[in-house]
């Protein structure tokens, strides 16, 4: 047998080979419209030529997206020249998106790779938008799941992370998971098929890298069949963590109280008395479902199980990208949301002016002179004369001070707000009663010294805060 001949029933062994994966794990129906995730390196265009060998067959829509980083300047018109020429060549239309991972970087403190993983997902959601696909296919390759088990056994995961990379999770495929990178580099090599090459995938300074450069070597070296060694130890995880699915499912669905986009309350008494095996699975499933909060790793999971078991009413958690974590009386609230920040009112004598969002009403009362002084947080007497009325009721200021009672002497608010231990994303919320210039209550903590009441007051004022659903 000729050589090519070889080369080419190697070629098509492939292609049976891919097709034997999507048959086994539903991958894409008749008439799908697909999206495929394309670089130019020697994984993404074999995918895109063996999707495009059974496009006929299964009637698909195939579109190729180019997603520039923006971090290789020099090499990313080369390769977009490829794919464009690749893709035309197919008869297969081409988008290119660009994405800022630099500043993405900088804007949520994420290393470079996780902030591109999550822009690339973005980017392919938007693509899924516009041409109204059902699929996006992905290059991931068997040697690229015995890495990423390689790298989150040293990093430390659960069983759910040593599970691997899925083949399919939502409208994301990934035909060639079963294919190793030899089987795919001979592919190219019988097709007469010179891809581009990512030199940033050369580069030892990315874990990913060295795994893949030095130790899967020296590894495959020590086992002849370390893929499928490795791939027989995934699927055994991800039939177990299958079964672990049914019964987070189960669970979840009693302990969430609300859920939006960037929050999620769960009732927190069930949480407290269930094993832990269970409540890190019921978490990782909670946060990866909530699209504001995903990018929590598995030691904040351990954090906020700590944090469930362990912590008291008010306690809390900051956590990467400004996620809070805070266990309230009945539940436990993770959030991403802006830290919210009052209006301004006014407040009459007598009258009341509720704080929305805050669900505080602050209320001003006349009062005959009393021994009932108040607390001095949720009830305060002081001296009326020495106020301008109306009061104004705002969020706290740059430069904002005051004369804390008992203290005797001028503080910084931010200075108070530290040592009474206010949260960071609540101090915006504290109601900040003020006379003109001049505050006179911090109301639910301290009145100011200079409006109490002494033997020469004439008229007094009671100030209070009343909780509520507002």
């Amino acid at each position: 047998m000729k050589e090519t001949d070889r080369d080419a029933m190697n070629a098509a062994d492939l292609i049976k080979k891919a097709e034997q994966t999507i048959r086994k794990n539903s991958l894409i129906s008749m008439g799908d419209s697909v999206i495929v995730g394309f670089s130019g390196g020697p994984d993404s265009t074999c995918l895109l030529h063996l999707l495009h060998a059974l496009k006929e067959k299964y009637q698909l829509q195939i579109c190729s997206l180019y997603i520039n980083h923006n971090l290789r300047p020099l090499e990313v018109p080369t390769e977009i020249e490829f794919c464009k020429k690749f893709s035309e060549g197919l008869g297969i239309p081409l988008m290119v998106e660009s994405i800022d991972v630099i500043s993405f970087c900088k804007e949520y403190r994420m290393n470079r790779q996780e902030a591109a993983r999550e822009l690339r997902y973005q980017a392919f959601g938007r693509a899924v938008s516009e041409i109204q696909a059902n699929k996006v296919a992905l290059a991931h390759n068997n040697d690229d799941q015995a890495e990423t088990l390689l790298m989150r056994l040293v990093r430390g995961a659960g069983p759910a992370g040593l599970a691997g990379i899925p083949i399919k999770r939502d409208k994301i495929i990934r035909p060639l998971l079963e294919i190793g990178r030899e089987e795919i580099e001979r592919f190219l090599e019988a097709r007469k098929i010179v891809p581009v090459t990512d030199s940033s995938n050369l580069k030892e300074d990315y874990f990913r890298n060295m795994v893949r450069v030095r130790i899967m070597p020296m590894l495959k070296q020590a086992n002849a069949n370390l893929l499928q060694s490795l791939t027989h130890t995934m699927e055994i995880l991800r039939e177990e963590e299958r079964y672990f699915g049914i019964l987070v499912t189960k669970t979840l669905m009693k302990l969430i109280s609300r859920k939006s986009q960037k929050r999620i309350e769960l009732f927190l008494l069930p949480m407290e008395v269930t094993e832990t095996v269970i409540l890190r699975r019921v978490l990782r499933r909670a946060i990866s479902e909530t699209e504001g909060l995903r990018g929590i790793s598995f030691a904040h999971i351990e954090d906020i199980i700590a944090l469930i078991k362990n912590g008291k009413n008010g306690d809390r958690l900051i956590l990467p990208r400004n996620i809070r974590v805070i266990k309230e009386y009945s539940l436990l609230v993770i959030t991403s949301e802006e830290p919210m920040r009052i209006a301004e009112y006014k407040l009459d004598l007598p009258g009341n002016a509720a704080v929305l969002g805050a669900r505080q009403v602050v209320t001003a009362e006349r009062e005959e002179r009393s021994v009932q002084f108040g607390d001095g947080r949720s009830s305060v007497l002081l001296d009326a004369e020495k106020m301008t009325f109306p009061l104004l009721i705002r969020p706290r200021r740059p430069g904002d001070f005051f004369y804390p009672m008992g203290f005797g002497r001028k503080k910084k608010l931010q200075d108070f707000f530290v040592d009474v231990k206010v949260p960071r994303d609540e101090r915006d919320s504290i109601p900040v009663v003020a006379s003109g210039d001049d505050i006179v209550w911090i109301a639910g903590y301290r009145a100011d010294e200079r409006f109490k009441v002494t033997e020469t007051t004439k008229k007094v004022v009671r100030l209070g805060i009343v909780s509520g659903k507002y």
